[in-house]
């Protein structure tokens, strides 16, 4: 195929998807806590909104061939902001424009809009649903999967930590996690959000409960300020952390260096983060022993060099797995193979599991690993039956 043959990018198309669930993110609403009439409840917790149902974004990008890449970006709340950016801005700039050159397309669209102060939030969301598509376009059209264009395949599958023990009591949560321990899996994080019987508490149960071995970890969803956050986390640290994650609020760089500097236990940073360019001045200062980069957030070609700049700095990537039906976390699993500094994944088993069935791909997480998808591109598409959860996009 000739340089004035490759197919070029012909249209972009966004779509929103709406699953129901039984139960809602992170676990059984606490005292006090609601669903609105939007489909939102707040965590007192946190005090972060959620969706009430899985909620996304899906991005087709189609060629001049027909061929199409799929890409996902978060959308989990006001997901109408991202597919109008995407519908409005983002699609029709790129129309035209040559797949095999997604890392210059996604520095263009980034470009767009950064002198009006857009250098980050659902402007970059957005860029990052296209990025994927992209990517996912290009393996396609050269018959590759992503993993190999991204400089070279490490391993075919990924060690996970299971993400949330969504469940009511400490007592259920310490038997939940159990029974993914006698499955084969070795790593677990509980939220902080949610831990209603105290944060120490959950942390001495599931040590005693699940032995000396396994990795824990534990979500404090920026709940602290940093001098609340150094106490806690000496309080947490003779049960062994892997990690402590998300200590005080992602706009306190200072704090995040106070911590990091005060405490022995390895802090995770960065679900947050979308660019280089947030993460250099916490790397600069040492904020973080694990980066967590969410590849619904960054995309491929950020997501890549953050992690690029986490190996130049000695820090370990943990990628973050968030809501979707899977087309990100299969972007997630092709970038975390390229790398030399990823020793696991998160595994968001209360989305990944039940939401699976939307999509057509190889990509599972069985025994405590994550097996990446086969195929050229991502080795993932929608699923016809996703199409049933399909909302109606609003002027």
């Amino acid at each position: 195929m000739t340089q004035s043959s490759f197919p070029a990018v012909r249209s972009v198309e966004s779509f929103i998807i709406s699953i129901p669930r039984e139960t809602p993110y992170l676990g059984p609403l606490a005292p006090g806590e609601r669903i609105n009439e939007r489909g939102y409840l707040i965590r007192h917790g946190n005090r972060s909104i959620y969706p009430n149902s899985d909620m996304s974004v899906l991005v087709k990008v189609t060629a001049d061939d027909g061929t199409v890449g799929w890409g996902e970006t978060y959308g989990i709340v006001a997901p109408n902001a991202v597919t109008s950016i995407i519908d409005d801005v983002l699609g029709p700039v790129i129309v035209g424009r040559d797949p095999r050159d997604v890392v210059v397309i996604q520095e263009d669209l980034y470009d767009l809009m950064r002198v009006r102060g857009f250098f980050g939030g659902y402007y970059v969301d957005s860029i990052a649903g296209v990025d994927i598509a992209l990517w996912d376009l290009f393996g396609k059209l050269l018959g590759q999967p992503v993993v190999k264009l991204l400089g070279g395949q490490r391993s075919a599958a990924l060690p996970v930590y299971v993400s949330g023990l969504p469940r009511a009591t400490l007592e259920q949560r310490v038997q939940l996690a159990r029974e993914f321990q006698a499955l084969g899996f070795d790593a677990f994080k509980y939220a902080a959000a949610v831990s209603q019987e105290g944060i120490v508490n959950e942390m001495r149960a599931l040590r005693e409960g699940l032995g000396p071995d396994v990795k824990l970890m534990v979500d404090l969803h920026w709940k602290f300020t940093a001098q609340e956050a150094i106490q806690l986390i000496d309080q947490l640290a003779p049960f062994r952390p892997y990690f402590v994650e998300a200590p005080c609020q992602p706009e306190d760089i200072e704090g995040q260096a106070h911590v990091g500097a005060a405490t022995k236990v390895p802090l995770a940073l960065g679900e947050e983060w979308r660019t280089v360019f947030e993460v250099r001045p916490r790397m600069e200062r040492r904020a973080m022993s694990i980066i967590q980069p969410e590849m619904g957030h960054t995309g491929i070609s950020q997501f890549m060099q953050i992690a690029r700049m986490a190996n130049a700095f000695h820090v370990k990537v943990i990628p973050h797995a968030s809501i979707g039906i899977g087309i990100f976390q299969a972007a997630s699993l092709h970038a975390a193979a390229a790398l030399p500094n990823c020793p696991m994944h998160e595994y968001q088993h209360s989305v990944f599991d039940r939401n699976l069935q939307f999509v057509t791909t190889s990509m599972r997480c069985e025994a405590g690993v994550f097996h990446l998808p086969q195929g050229p591109g991502l080795g993932i598409e929608p699923h016809p039956s996703v199409w049933q959860y399909l909302r109606k996009k609003e002027a």
